[in-house]
């Protein structure tokens, strides 16, 4: 019983200690409360943390709330070695997005609270109308997309000062850029780099405007190229450098001497104040090199340049930069005939020619290449003597004559007219044909105009100089007959040689058609009346022949002595006009030549260059062929 009390005691005091534990906890949650409420956090804020612990991919941020937070490495990004940035201990701030997720956790994001952060720098900079720096980075409708922390848009317009044709060109390239307009609910950032130029080149003008003046020279930037020109910014101000002014050379393009870009000297040509145009020229800097040119290149000189360009009249080569020559195309070889330029040279060839003729005051250099060597032509006489006997290939042929090869380059002609003493020949192809080897007499060389003439028939005797001893008048020769005409018929008395029964003497009759007393393939007999050798003619008569069986006829003859009468004196003897037969005989040739030629198949077309040339030269001797034939 006495223990009694002492026992009640024991339990009073564990009941005040458990009241105690209890209050006490109460009380550290009481103010765990107190502390969450003083430093209450709401979502969407950015907070620092601490980060405690790196666990594989999930870095683990205390933030000072109830739980922590996880974020995944990656947002941390990594180091030039592939290390992350990250490590515990380091302070960093994150973007409260939830304050407990399913399990308990809190949801904590990097990447977000930078780019809140990189937003509420760029809106204060908008505020304080500062600049910020970004790099391009995509090329979009309109425009182009620019990095500056977010993505945020660079219209074309506002680029550059001048439109830009090419702004693939400008992706990667960093620079500075002015917020004209921002909108952080809708995210919407526009940008432009023009207005931050345009202050920059007003600067600038005022300074170099101050400097513009004929003959000053001045530092430039080259900014755009065209077909025409180059625009160079001189500083605030841009200037024309024409196509023509940038080298006393030739330039077929700007492009060829700049790039967009290049840093250049140039001379100020003409300034206009009121519109503010700048004509700007680079040759002018140096002296032109046309000023001592005669000195340099006078008449004979040998010189060396390259082909620079090609016409149909010749080539141009370029001495030195702003000289060039001209090679006209006749003085490019001795001996080929040239139809183009581009046969013998090609643009870019080094080549080398004699000074034929300089006029700087027009800056005019007249070259040739074919000097170089000696005239082969001035030597051809002496190697080939008239008279002498050649062999070679035809290399051609035309409707006036064939060309013989003498030597490289240089063809003989024989005309038609001397293939053959007594042949017709419509066409040489009649008798030759390209690649034929053939000899032929030198009758003529011209070396100022390049002509050589050679002859077939030469290499035989005329036979015409035989022929008045063979044929004397009265003598009898059986003959084919070989054309009737009008005014009477022509026998061939042997192989290239006829001779003419006007009608008067085809019969002691009467005769008003010689058809009806001859036809063609007939062979006759007939008698010689007369020979003329000069003009390749023999009159004939089967008249004579009849009547030579008469003793008055044969009197007659005797009379007459060997021959020595004219065929003219025997035919007005016998009422024959000598005049009106040559003029009748002349009229049929011709008319036998148009039909002939009408006739004939279209002869093998010659080289253009050389039919031209030698047409005006042979026409007349071949308009003197057909009147002797």
């Amino acid at each position: 019983m006495e223990n009694e009390p002492i026992k009640t005691t024991n339990a009073n005091g564990q009941a005040a200690e458990q009241e105690n534990a209890q209050e006490e906890e109460e009380n550290f949650a009481a103010l765990y409360e107190a502390s969450l409420k003083e430093n209450e956090l709401k979502e969407g804020e950015i907070v620092k943390g601490e980060v405690i612990q790196v666990i594989g991919d999930n870095v683990v941020v205390d933030i000072g709330y109830k739980s922590e937070g996880a974020i995944h490495l990656h947002e941390f990004g990594r180091d030039s070695e592939g290390k992350p940035n990250i490590k515990v201990g380091d302070q960093v701030d994150v973007l409260l997005e939830r304050c407990e997720d399913e399990e308990g956790m809190i949801v904590l994001s990097k990447e977000k609270a930078d780019k809140l952060k990189v937003w509420d720098e760029i809106s204060d900079a908008c505020e304080k109308n500062e600049l910020v720096e970004g790099t391009i980075v995509a090329r979009v409708k309109g425009g182009l997309s620019v990095d500056i922390g977010v993505k945020a848009f660079l219209p074309g317009s506002q680029v550059d000062l001048r439109p830009v044709r090419n702004l693939d060109k400008l992706i990667g390239q960093k620079f500075k850029f002015k917020i004209i307009k921002f909108n952080k609910r809708r995210g919407n950032i526009v940008l432009s780099r023009r207005v931050l130029l345009e202050k920059e080149r007003e600067a600038l003008k005022s300074e170099t405007l101050k400097k513009l003046k004929p003959g000053a020279v001045l530092p430039g930037i080259v900014k755009n190229i065209t077909e025409y020109g180059a625009f160079v910014d001189l500083g605030g101000i841009d200037g024309l450098l024409h196509i023509t002014d940038m080298s006393w050379g030739r330039v077929n393009h700007p492009n060829e001497i700049f790039s967009v870009g290049d840093e250049i000297n140039v001379m100020v040509l003409k300034f206009d104040p009121d519109t503010e145009r700048v004509s700007l020229g680079l040759k002018q800097i140096n002296e032109d090199p046309w000023t001592h040119a005669d000195e340099k290149y006078q008449v004979g000189v040998k010189v060396a340049g390259k082909i620079v360009s090609l016409t149909d009249y010749g080539a141009f080569v370029e001495l030195e930069e702003g000289i060039e020559g001209l090679i006209h195309i006749s003085e490019m070889s001795w001996t080929k005939r040239v139809k183009h330029p581009s046969k013998m040279v090609a643009v870019g060839d080094d080549v080398e020619a004699i000074v034929l003729d300089i006029d700087a005051a027009n800056k005019r250099i007249s070259l040739g290449m074919k000097q170089v060597d000696p005239n082969p032509w001035t030597v051809i006489e002496e190697r080939y003597p008239v008279g002498s006997v050649i062999r070679g290939r035809l290399r051609n042929i035309t409707d006036f004559g064939v060309f013989i090869g003498i030597e490289e380059g240089i063809d003989g002609l024989v005309h038609i007219s001397d293939i053959s003493w007594t042949q017709r020949i419509k066409h040489p192809s009649q008798l030759y044909k390209k690649g034929d080897e053939v000899e032929a007499v030198v009758l003529h060389i011209d070396p100022d105009n390049e002509r050589f003439s050679l002859g077939i028939k030469q290499l035989s005797e005329d036979p015409w100089n035989r022929i008045p001893d063979k044929y004397p008048p009265g003598t009898k020769v059986k003959g084919t007959v070989i054309k009737v005409t009008e005014f009477g018929a022509f026998v061939e008395i042997e192989k290239g040689i006829e001779g003419l029964i006007h009608i008067s003497e085809l019969s002691q009759e009467r005769v008003e058609d010689p058809h009806q007393i001859v036809k063609e393939k007939d062979v006759i007999e007939v008698m010689v009346l007369d020979v003329d050798p000069e003009e390749r003619r023999i009159a004939l008569s089967v008249k004579s022949l009849q009547l030579s069986k008469d003793d008055d006829y044969q009197q007659y003859l005797q009379r007459q002595g060997d021959g020595s009468v004219s065929l003219g004196e025997a035919l007005a003897l016998k009422g024959m006009n000598m005049s009106e037969l040559a003029e009748s005989e002349l009229a049929e040739s011709k008319a036998q030549q148009q039909e002939e030629s009408m006739e004939s198949t279209e002869p093998e077309e010659a080289e253009s260059t050389e039919s031209e040339e030698t047409d005006s030269a042979e026409s007349s001797e071949t308009e003197d062929s057909s009147e002797e034939k």
